[in-house]
């Protein structure tokens, strides 16, 4: 299933780009939010050298109904708050994929996650093109699940040489130990875990490199 990291450009008529940018070494961290068509509620952590301004200024915002505050410290301040403005929520509502949390907006800039089928991922592009959002994408991948990554024998003995300690540094199990443990052939052990090491770190390794793209176009290997 696709998965995409997303640099989204919050536009400057929405009060939490025009608060970030304003205070562009503070940030926000969105650790929850639920909303509906008139009014969003989230949770969020406002992190600046002094804090307490910021919040105070978010509180004056004529879009924002409502701030609570749940914990201050000296650099951060936990809040929740309602407001009327929130356009990530809406679209992505809209397109039916839910934002993964937490959602970090610094400097009028919004990095997020989200997975999803690729037809739900198109519309959240249609719904970010027709708010008049512009965005990134910073990485795009294939979510692949470790049932379809491996066999069944490889996730079998994987899981056994992992028991048997033959992936410890210092080794705790030898490959002939390891073969007479889950009584196969050396050769079978040795080859099987070589393809299942193989076919793992083909799969890191390609989660580490940054795709370019369109949300709309994830249905990339």
């Amino acid at each position: 299933m696709p998965r995409a990291t997303l640099a989204i450009a919050v536009p400057s008529d929405a009060w939490i780009g025009d608060l970030t940018r304003a205070h562009p070494d503070a940030r926000v961290r969105v650790l929850a939010a639920v909303g509906d068509d008139d009014e969003g509620t989230a949770i969020a952590i406002v992190e600046a050298d002094d804090p307490a301004p910021i919040v105070d200024e978010m509180e004056a915002r004529e879009a924002v109904s409502q701030v609570d505050l749940l914990q201050r410290g000296g650099t951060e301040i936990v809040v929740q708050f309602s407001t009327s403005d929130h356009l990530l929520l809406e679209s992505a509502r809209g397109s039916g994929v839910p934002l993964e949390m937490p959602v970090e907006i610094s400097d009028g800039r919004a990095t997020i996650e989200v997975t999803g089928p690729q037809d739900r991922l198109s519309i959240l592009a249609d719904q970010f093109e027709a708010a008049g959002v512009e965005y990134s994408v910073e990485r795009l991948r294939q979510e692949i699940s470790p049932s379809s990554l491996l066999t069944d024998r490889q996730r079998y003995l994987v899981r056994e040489a992992v028991d048997a300690g033959y992936y410890d540094v210092p080794r705790d199990c030898t490959l002939t130990e390891l073969a007479d443990r889950v009584d196969l052939a050396k050769s079978t052990v040795s080859e099987t875990l070589h393809r299942a090491e193989s076919a793992v770190l083909q799969e890191y390794v390609g989660r580490l490199a940054p795709a370019e793209g369109s949300i709309a176009d994830a249905d990339g290997d």
